[in-house]
């Protein structure tokens, strides 16, 4: 994502023509967004960066639901502690 913003922030610099940046070849002002582009289409999908999150969030839930089963909540119970009587 900061290579994102990198080249947005060039290109605003470059049609600008602020600072050195408007000496520079367009080619090295896209460049960070090509990098991007390279990262999220190729090797995110490579390595299985993209998937972390998913897996993750299914054991999650695989682990409530697991903890749900094993400790059922009785119906009134809710908010009592152990050991208190009111």
């Amino acid at each position: 994502m900061p290579l994102v913003w990198i080249g947005a922030l060039l290109i605003v610099l470059k049609w600008l023509e602020i600072g050195p940046v408007e000496q520079w070849s367009w080619w090295w002002i896209l460049l960070p967004l090509a990098l991007a582009f390279a990262w999220f289409e190729l090797i995110q999908p490579l390595f299985g960066f993209d998937r972390r999150k998913q897996v993750d969030d299914h054991y999650a839930k695989l682990r409530k639901k697991r903890i749900e089963s094993q400790f059922p909540v009785k119906a009134g119970a809710a908010g009592k502690r152990p050991g208190t009587h009111s």
